[in-house]
């Protein structure tokens, strides 16, 4: 029996008891049990609130996953040269490169470095630089580092 139930259940017995609503103890009574009424009727909509915000945080929570999924991605290769866990693909990578004139470190990643140049983000300084790719791939090799090599 839920909280529902058991204050109906009340306001039945205290109408059976067919109490004198004059007398003093009618009168505390018959407070008491419309008090617990009301309290019951603010518990069951709070609980109906919390249900809603329970299946939209679900929602939010599956809508989260999925942009997960885009944004992260999945950890396998998708080339077709190597093994799953080659890394010749792996786009997370980052090279340092430290500025001939001020001296500060750049961190490059893959798309970056195909660029072959960028501007020292501290100073200013254009920076040009040659990658070659280090991966251990035969030629056939269809990766970003080495991709335009094969062809």
């Amino acid at each position: 029996m839920d909280i529902c139930e058991k204050i109906a259940y009340i306001k039945g017995l205290a109408d059976g008891l067919e109490l004198d609503t004059n007398s003093k103890e009618g009168k505390i009574i018959a407070a008491i049990v419309d008090l617990l009424g009301d309290i019951t009727e603010e518990i069951c909509d709070i609980e109906d609130a919390c249900d809603d915000m329970s299946e939209q945080i679900d929602a939010v929570d599956e809508d989260l996953a999925s942009l997960e999924d885009v944004v992260y991605g999945d950890d396998d290769c998708d080339c077709d040269c190597c093994e799953d866990d080659c890394d010749c693909c792996d786009d997370d990578d980052l090279y340092e490169v430290e500025c001939p004139s001020c001296n500060d470190i750049i961190y490059l990643d893959m798309e970056m470095l195909e660029q072959e140049s960028i501007d020292c983000p501290n100073c200013g300084t254009h920076l040009e630089f040659d990658f070659d790719c280090d991966c251990d791939c035969d030629d056939d090799c269809d990766c970003d580092c080495c991709g335009e090599d094969a062809e």
